[in-house]
């Protein structure tokens, strides 16, 4: 049975998260870990934080074998985008947008 866990309205562009998503996609989960952990990336924090909440969910609905656990779906996708403005030069502005991600990681067995 598979596990899901999600995190919405993160401040960090999707574009950004997708490099490291496309890492951890199919693999071990405790090679994903591994990846994740040496990653210098501030995404590498997000997705592994949200794995291990992944892992706890698939353990708590009772499956036997946690070590055998594979991520199957690590989904990135658009969250609200937040607008901002900043000064320019002679009296203009420019629109700043902050974009924000919704994760959802699935694990099940392989």
């Amino acid at each position: 049975m598979a596990a899901t866990a999600r995190v919405r309205h993160v401040r960090m562009s999707p574009r950004k998260m997708r490099i490291v998503a496309n890492m951890v996609r199919g693999q071990r989960v405790d090679y994903a870990m591994n990846v994740l952990k040496l990653m210098p990336k501030k995404a590498a924090f997000v997705i592994r934080k949200l794995l291990v909440s992944a892992v706890a969910n698939a353990e708590h609905q009772g499956q036997e074998d946690v070590d055998a656990l594979i991520v199957k779906q690590c989904a990135i996708d658009n969250g609200p985008i937040l607008k901002r403005w900043m000064p320019r030069a002679m009296g203009r502005a420019n629109r700043v947008q902050h974009r924000t991600s919704h994760i959802t990681i699935t694990v099940d067995e392989a």
